[in-house]
C-alpha cells in the first residue's frame, strides 16, 4: 500500500529503518474502522548496534489551522502604526492512538544486534468506532500514521513514518442518496425600463448519490426569451469547510464540468441525460466535526451582460455503488425467465386432435331439428317438396372424423430421375 515517510538522516551503523504495510482486506483503497492493520518493520545495520528500544506508534486524527486577518483599522491623520500579525486558529481531532514495543531490553542496560537484516512484524486493531476519511485540503487534513521509534545505547533516538489511507464507507443506497432532486430557477434580463425577457432553466438528477467514476445524467430544460445567445453549462464543484472555535473558513473548487451547446433568442433546448463522469476524488466526509467535504452539481447558463443563472443540486460522493437498478432488472429478468417457463410447461408436446361432431351436438337435439321424410321408392321420382326441405336435413350433419393422414391421396407418377 502506498504512503508517505518521514526519514530522519539515519547514523552509524544504522544503515536503513523503514516500514512496510500489507494490503487492506478485500482489496479496498484504505483501512475502515475496527479492521487489522498489520506489517513489518525492516532494519538493516552496517555494524554491530546496542539497541535498548525498539517502539511503534499507530496515530491519526483531523486537524484545521489558518491564520485570522486583523481587521482593518480607518485612516486617520496621523497614519497608525504597524498592525501586528493575525491570530493564529488552530484545532485537532483525535482518532487513533495506540502504542507497541517491538523491542524492549528490559532489566538489561541494552540489547546487541550483530550487523545485518531484521524483521519485525507487528499489528493492531483499529477502533470499532467510524473513522473520518482520509483528506489533505485548503486549510487542513486528516491523517494516519505509523511512526517507529528506535533508542540505542549511544546515539540520539532515531524515527520512521508511513501514512495509510482510512475510508469511511457511506452505502448510496439508502433512501435518502437513492431520492430524485429537481430545481428551478428563472431571470429577467436586463436593467430598468430596458428589459429583454426572462431566461428559464430546471434541472433534475435522478439520485443524489454516486460513487467515482460513475457518470450522472443530467435532465434540464432551458428557455431564452431573452434577445441574447446564452450557454448552458453543467459542473461538480467541492465544498471544504473547516471550523475552529466558532470560526468558519470555506474553499470551493470545481472538479469536472461540461458544456451544451448555444441557445439562439426565442428558443428551447432540453438535455434528456447529459452525462457528467465524476472523476477520482476524496469520498464526501460529514463526520468530521472541524472538517466538512460536500459536493454539489450546479447547472447554470452563462449570460453575455448580465449574472449567470445557476440551480445547484446537493451530491453525496460514496463508497458502495448504487445497486438498486441492477436489482430491478434482474428482478425482471427472472420473472420474465419464470413466465417463459411456466408457458413451456402449459403447452403439450404434440397438438390435440379437435373434438368429434357428434359429441358436441346431443341426439335429441338433432332429433329436434332433423325432419323425417318417407323414403322414395324410385329414385328417378320428381321430387315433390322444396330443395330447402333437404337442405335442412344436413344442417346438423357431422363433419369428416379428424384424422393426419389423407384418406383420399392424389396418385402422382413421381417421374424425378435418382
Amino acid at each position: 500500500m502506498a504512503g508517505k515517510g518521514r526519514l530522519l538522516p539515519l547514523l552509524p551503523p544504522l544503515k536503513a529503518l523503514s516500514v512496510a504495510l500489507g494490503e487492506p482486506s478485500g482489496g479496498a483503497q484504505g483501512y475502515r474502522g475496527g479492521q487489522e492493520v498489520s506489517g513489518q518493520v525492516l532494519l538493516e545495520l552496517a555494524a554491530p548496534l546496542r539497541l535498548r528500544a525498539l517502539r511503534l506508534e499507530a496515530c491519526g486524527g483531523a486537524r484545521a489551522a489558518w491564520t485570522e486577518a486583523p481587521p482593518l483599522q480607518p485612516l486617520t491623520p496621523p497614519p497608525p502604526p504597524p498592525v501586528a500579525a493575525g491570530t493564529r486558529l488552530e484545532a485537532e481531532v483525535p482518532y487513533l492512538e495506540t502504542r507497541r514495543e517491538l523491542l524492549l531490553a528490559g532489566d538489561e542496560s541494552f540489547i546487541l544486534l550483530e550487523a545485518g537484516k531484521y524483521e519485525f512484524p507487528f499489528s493492531f486493531q483499529l477502533p470499532l468506532h467510524p473513522l473520518a476519511t482520509s483528506f489533505t485540503g485548503k486549510y487542513g487534513s486528516i491523517q494516519y500514521f505509523v511512526n517507529v521509534t528506535l533508542e540505542s545505547a549511544s546515539g540520539p533516538r532515531q524515527s520512521v513514518s508511513r501514512e495509510f489511507q482510512v475510508i469511511s464507507h457511506i452505502d448510496v443506497n439508502s433512501p435518502a442518496l437513492l431520492s430524485p432532486v429537481r430545481q428551478t430557477q428563472d431571470k429577467m434580463i436586463g436593467c430598468w425600463f430596458f428589459t429583454s425577457g426572462p431566461v428559464s432553466l430546471s434541472a433534475k438528477i435522478d439520485r443524489k448519490g454516486f460513487c467515482n467514476g460513475e457518470v450522472i445524467p443530467i435532465y434540464a430544460e432551458i428557455e431564452n426569451c431573452s434577445s441574447r445567445l446564452i450557454v448552458p453549462k453543467a459542473a461538480i464543484f467541492q465544498l471544504q469547510t473547516y471550523v475552529v472555535r466558532g470560526k468558519t473558513k470555506t474553499f470551493r473548487q470545481m472538479v469536472a464540468n461540461v458544456r451544451g451547446n448555444h441557445i439562439a433568442s426565442g428558443s428551447t433546448d432540453t438535455w434528456n441525460g447529459k452525462t457528467l463522469k465524476i472523476p477520482p476524488v476524496t469520498p464526501s466526509i460529514l463526520d468530521c466535526c472541524i472538517i466538512r467535504v460536500e459536493y454539489s452539481l450546479a447547472v447554470y447558463v452563462h449570460i453575455p451582460g448580465a449574472k449567470k443563472l445557476m440551480v445547484e443540486l446537493p451530491l453525496v460522493i460514496g463508497t458502495i455503488p448504487c445497486t438498486a437498478f441492477s436489482s430491478r432488472n434482474s428482478g425482471f429478468v427472472n420473472q420474465l425467465a419464470m413466465d417463459m417457463r411456466w408457458l413451456a410447461q402449459a403447452l403439450p408436446d404434440h397438438p390435440e386432435a379437435p373434438p368429434n361432431y357428434a359429441d358436441i351436438v346431443s341426439e335429441e337435439e338433432y332429433a329436434r331439428h332433423v325432419t323425417v321424410y318417407p323414403t322414395s321408392v324410385d329414385c328417378d321420382e320428381q321430387l315433390c317438396c322444396p330443395m330447402l326441405t333437404y337442405i335442412q336435413e344436413f344442417r346438423f350433419q357431422p363433419p369428416p372424423l379428424y384424422s393426419e393422414i389423407d384418406p383420399y391421396p392424389t396418385e402422382v407418377e413421381d417421374n424425378r430421375p435418382v
